[in-house]
């Protein structure tokens, strides 16, 4: 059974940090491009941020300048380092593994919510 665990939400207010940590079996983990999405109340679930196996990132436009994902491959663990927090970045967050293209699994979610 696969297991992607999130950790790290919470509440803060506009201009804070968060840090989100996803860990998952390291067979999967180091195999795996590794994302983070989140969903709004009301609205789809979206692409945040991904990082591919030998560390090729990518950002939404909304995040970019603000967001950092990494991955330590020695703790099979991808972060998502969130600063300058906004009210419009409030949504569950979903860690993604993704070992092929039409494979993909995902964590519970984790909340954050950004006050103004």
């Amino acid at each position: 059974q696969v297991q992607l665990e999130e950790s790290g939400g919470g509440s803060v207010q506009t201009g804070g940090s968060l840090r989100l940590s996803c860990v998952t079996s390291g067979r999967l983990f180091i195999t795996s491009q590794m994302g983070w999405f989140r969903q709004a109340p009301g609205k789809e679930r979206e692409l945040v941020a991904s990082i591919g196996t030998v560390g090729t990132t990518m950002y939404a436009d909304s995040v970019k300048g603000r967001f950092t994902i990494s991955r330590d491959n020695t703790k099979n663990t991808v972060y998502l380092q969130m600063n300058g927090l906004k009210p419009d970045d409030t949504a569950v967050y979903y860690c993604n593994a993704r070992p092929a293209y039409d494979v993909m699994y995902w964590g519970r979610g984790i909340g954050v919510t950004v006050s103004s």
